[in-house]
């Protein structure tokens, strides 16, 4: 599985070519597809169209810039002319001319990528975990039998086992980085407004997008692609006028990190704990200044589900008075508990307890570069199912208390592999900046990468197909 980076200079060389690449991720859809669930849409001739074309423009030697002929893979929330969007959801008809591009999928076609197909996500995008109604279970690279993560779960599936080298996903609380960090792979939540969306999502400035890939660089070099300015989108922000791979390898040397074990709202695995402990000490023998703190914080879930399954509910209200009848029962049960009954003042309170830990948040940033912290406070567990064996609550805020903060924050969060249990199932570690930190964040998430291999790794369902 070549790095992004790897492949245009490959094709610069004119030792393989994008057709080359391209057929090799529709190999490996063809040959794990069935077992792991990741794709609704595959259009081989659409991609080998778009392939060709990128051949074309290096034998010519004019590529439109350094992602051109990248094979990428589309969560299915994303408009996409010339395929349908249905959103994991029965409620949606698939018939239509589908005319318009999302700006994330402008931005992929405008630099020349490959679009392969589109990924699997729940229903509306609305949980921690990859199933739904209409599509099925998505399993993960390390085992068919565990769940990918999510919302974004097919499109970390399908970068895990190289069904393409990039894919695009959503970030609502936790969307990219509950996946990377169950799967093994990189995912970047940016700044909110760093990638425009459009249309705006019901869940309005928590939900974010970013990139899914194998390695920090890939990310950094498709979060250039993906930054911009879309006047659709009213929260947009300008267009970054430096690259993100500029400075990626300056080090940590000097830079100081503060490192929270459960953001005093959580309780780890022992072998995560482990592994994410290990991995501060890789920040330590870099030069990095680190200090674990305590930041008894009050958990803010209470107020991330009045915001979060408000915006659920008002998904639905298009669709009819009944439309909560023929959706994921346990989207219906969430939004009946907590998006139907919230008042207008129960709703500004909510968004008060979510300045305040902005605010918090920012101050502790005017001490330190980054905060890093588990991404999750467990591996990956059984697909098709909420949460783990025996947890208390089938509801996926339940188990995910490291990632949902900082939606409410707006700040970058990146997620890298830092290990795996003893049972081969990977762990992610976070890295966390102040809003508009993105560059530093992928700096220090790259000093991590460079001294480790983790990210080199081979997932179980590859070494089995080998």
């Amino acid at each position: 599985m070549m790095s992004a980076a790897a492949l245009v200079a490959g094709y610069s060389r004119d030792e393989f070519s994008p057709l080359d690449t391209t057929r090799a991720a529709l190999d490996a859809i063809a040959a794990h597809e069935q077992v792991v669930n990741a794709f609704v849409l595959v259009d081989e001739e659409v991609a080998l169209s778009m392939a060709e074309a990128s051949a074309a423009r290096y034998r010519a030697g004019a590529p439109v810039g350094p992602a051109d002929g990248v094979p990428v893979s589309i969560k299915d929330v994303f408009l996409t002319a010339g395929w349908p969007t249905v959103r994991g959801s029965n409620l949606i008809d698939a018939h239509g001319e589908w005319r318009e591009d999302a700006p994330v999928t402008a931005r992929l076609r405008e630099a020349g990528t490959v679009f392969l197909g589109k990924t699997t996500t729940p229903e509306f995008a609305w949980k921690g975990v990859t199933d739904s109604i209409r599509h099925g279970i998505t399993g993960n690279p390390w085992g068919a039998g565990l769940t990918s993560g999510g919302s974004s779960g097919g499109s970390a599936t399908a970068v895990g086992l190289g069904m393409g080298t990039w894919s695009v996903g959503t970030d609502g609380g936790g969307s990219v980085r509950i996946p990377a960090s169950f799967t093994g792979t990189v995912a970047f939540k940016p700044t909110y407004g760093v990638v425009p969306m459009y249309p705006s999502s019901p869940y309005g400035t928590l939900a974010h997008a970013g990139p899914m890939t194998r390695t920090v660089t890939d990310a950094a070099m498709m979060l250039d692609v993906l930054a911009g300015f879309d006047a659709r989108d009213w929260s947009a922000l300008q267009t970054p006028t430096t690259s993100f791979v500029t400075g990626l390898r300056d080090g940590v040397e000097g830079l100081r990190l503060a490192f929270s074990a459960d953001l005093g709202i959580g309780s780890n695995e022992p072998q995560v704990d482990a592994a994410v402990r290990a991995a501060v000490q890789v920040f330590v023998e870099a030069g990095a200044k680190v200090d674990e703190i305590d930041l008894r914080l009050s958990d803010p879930v209470d107020a991330f589900h009045v915001l979060w399954f408000t915006g659920a509910a008002k998904v639905l209200q298009p669709f009819g008075e009944d439309a909560l009848d023929h959706v994921d029962p346990g989207l219906a049960k969430a939004i009946r508990e907590h998006g139907l009954t919230p008042t207008a003042s129960d709703y500004l309170d909510s968004v008060a307890v979510r300045m305040d830990l902005g605010r918090r948040f920012g101050m502790l940033h005017e001490t330190y570069d980054a905060l890093v912290c588990p991404t999750m406070p467990i591996a990956a567990f059984a697909a098709g199912q909420p949460s783990p064996d025996g947890w208390p609550s089938d509801l996926w805020t339940s188990w995910t208390p490291y990632t949902y903060p900082f939606n409410m924050t707006q700040q970058p969060a990146l997620s890298l592999p830092c290990g795996f249990t003893t049972d081969q199932r990977p762990i992610g570690l976070q890295v966390v900046g102040p809003r508009h930190g993105d560059a530093a964040v992928l700096r220090i998430a790259a000093a991590y990468e460079a001294r480790t291999s983790w990210h080199l790794a081979v997932p179980t369902l590859l070494r089995a197909s080998d």
